[in-house]
């Protein structure tokens, strides 16, 4: 089993950790007439165990062969990589419809607050849990996972720190199969920590944190393992772990075969791969109405963004960002991009909060608003002379968007959109393509770009997003890989973690987007509709909303 994370994906790619749970199927082969927008929407042919097979096995694309597996590393933020750990790993809280977290049986026998000032959690394992090593879980791998991520050891090159800077200890309970973590400081969102745990004996050094996770996982705990790397087939394939303690899973085997987004749709009507995302126009024409195919919908946390790379170039300057936030015809790319789906498309005016989500306000101002005049003006005030590109000290205005070689049409598309929108206001864009293999792990993850878009998703724990804004620190960028930040939006989200009150945390969330959005940080374009085809007679699988994945349901009808 295993929790969704809050990721980053290619945008309009797929993204293997939208899979899962719910209620409420969409499974007929019909197109749908709307997307749904409630926050428990789900399409993923819920049935009984008996009424599955036991055996066979699931086919999944994923955009790129995996290099970091550790999801905590700072190369290891990538959507496909993350799905694949915790498919293997523990997860000790998972999901229901709405988006609230449980303790999983599997693991914990409970979690619970048990002392407010300070902030304590107690937490309960199975003690039939273990590693692949034979090891039980203990505190052992708490307190090693704190110590590798609160921030105070440079030499573990984090993703995150948001959390676990909290944490004050983490020690043994009352025996061997409890472990208590206090806190220093309240923090709300305290499911989100240790949420995929990993094992002590492959996290307690800088070293095996960094290193030990490239091209594998070195230990496992869960129904599933690693059975084959081949990196010449790129497939990755996950097989039963007979020393599972809990119920068996029904699938023999799950392959997860990196293929460009361009070839996944035929690749999926040729029965290579067993489902694929349905949200591009051509995609959805293509599929709909296939007597072989469920179209599955479902209402996931998804947003399509633009990053601005505030570390170099003429984008350093805050006005210039600006310009550029008020150069993009935000409905335009929405209406593009969504063109022929059956969703209303609209820009999402917020980095925390989807549409459909508790706490949603439109926060964009001035700057989600298309403004050709205000952008011209901010550049001449930032010193671009007016022209066909603008000049300053004799150099032109040129900023290039990267893009992966093996991008959909409607990633062009967008590009191509922007491309047009900045040339309006006198602002060169080049669409520069890298290789897919590259995009994330040497562009977007070391800041070589100008402008890049991509997804995140799953940020239903709303601290998660944290890194994203968070200041840099030397070379470690976190998430933030545009270096974007300030003091004001860093204490703002800092106020909002350890904000118990919900009312008062939802109001610091959206007073820190507001400073998103006045710093140039990113443009949030619009919120991705979740629309799947996935291969009939499959069923516990598909379009799970804001729920857990679970693949040890996952199964072909009898």
């Amino acid at each position: 089993m295993r929790i969704k994370l809050p990721v980053m994906v290619a945008a309009l790619a797929l993204a293997v950790s939208a899979c899962a749970g719910g209620q409420n199927p969409s499974t007929s082969s019909a197109a749908p007439s709307t997307t749904p927008l409630a926050a428990n929407a789900s399409g993923v042919n819920p049935q009984p165990p008996d009424k599955l097979k036991d055996g066979g096995a699931l086919h999944m694309a994923i955009q790129q062969w995996i290099t970091q597996y550790n999801s905590n590393q700072v190369d290891g933020t990538q959507g496909d990589a993350q799905a694949i750990t915790s498919l293997v790993e523990p997860t000790l809280f998972l999901n229901d419809a709405k988006g609230v977290p449980h303790a999983n049986p599997d693991y914990l026998i409970s979690a619970e607050v048990t002392s407010t000032s300070p902030q304590v959690i107690t937490y309960k394992l199975n003690p039939k849990a273990k590693w692949s090593d034979g090891k039980p879980l203990s505190y052992k791998d708490f307190e090693a996972q704190w110590n590798a991520l609160n921030g105070k050891d440079k030499r573990y090159l984090i993703a995150s720190s948001a959390g676990y800077e909290l944490v004050s200890k983490v020690e043994q309970g009352a025996d061997a199969a409890e472990v208590k973590v206090t806190f220093a400081q309240p923090f709300a969102d305290w499911q989100s920590l240790f949420k995929v745990l990993f094992p002590a004996a492959e996290y307690d050094t800088p070293e095996k944190f960094n290193k030990h996770w490239i091209e594998k996982v070195p230990i496992t705990s869960a129904a599933w393992k690693i059975g084959t790397y081949d990196k010449t087939a790129q497939t990755v394939t996950a097989v039963r772990d007979t020393s599972w303690w809990g119920t068996p899973p029904k699938l023999d085997t799950i392959v997860f075969r990196a293929l460009d987004p361009a070839a996944q749709l035929d690749a999926y009507l040729n029965k290579e791969i067993d489902y694929t995302s349905a949200v591009r126009t051509e995609a959805y024409e293509r599929v709909k109405n296939d007597p072989a195919t469920d179209i599955r919908v479902g209402a996931r946390w998804d947003e399509v963004i633009v990053l601005l790379n505030g570390g170099r170039g003429p984008l350093a300057d805050q006005k210039v960002r600006n310009a550029v936030e008020k150069a993009i015809d935000r409905q335009a790319i929405a209406t593009v991009s969504l063109k022929g789906l059956p969703v209303d498309p609209k820009p999402v005016g917020n980095h925390f909060f989807m549409p459909n989500q508790e706490g949603y306000q439109d926060t964009s101002g001035e700057w989600g608003k298309l403004d050709v005049e205000g952008a011209k003006k901010l550049l001449t005030d930032a010193g671009w002379a007016d022209g066909n590109p603008r000049t300053k000290d004799g150099q032109p205005f040129k900023l290039s968007f990267v893009i992966s070689a093996d991008a959909t049409q409607q990633q062009i598309d967008q590009a191509t959109l922007m491309q047009q929108m900045l040339g309006q206001v006198g602002i060169q864009l080049t669409i520069d393509k890298v290789p897919g293999n590259d995009y994330f792990e040497k562009y977007v993850n070391r800041g070589n770009f100008d402008l890049v878009s991509f997804r995140n998703v799953d940020q239903i724990y709303l601290s998660e997003a944290y890194a994203q804004y968070q200041a840099p620190d030397g070379d470690n960028v976190f998430q933030n890989y545009g270096r974007v930040s300030s003091p004001e939006l860093v204490d703002l989200l800092k106020k909002a973690q350890v904000a118990t009150d919900r009312a008062e945390a939802l109001k610091l969330y959206n007073q820190a987007d507001a400073l998103v959005w006045s710093l140039g940080h990113s443009i949030a374009l619009y919120q991705r509709p979740q629309i799947l085809a996935v291969r009939k007679g499959l069923a516990n699988f598909g379009a799970g909303g804001l729920s857990s994945d679970d693949f040890n349901k996952a199964g072909w009808m009898k």
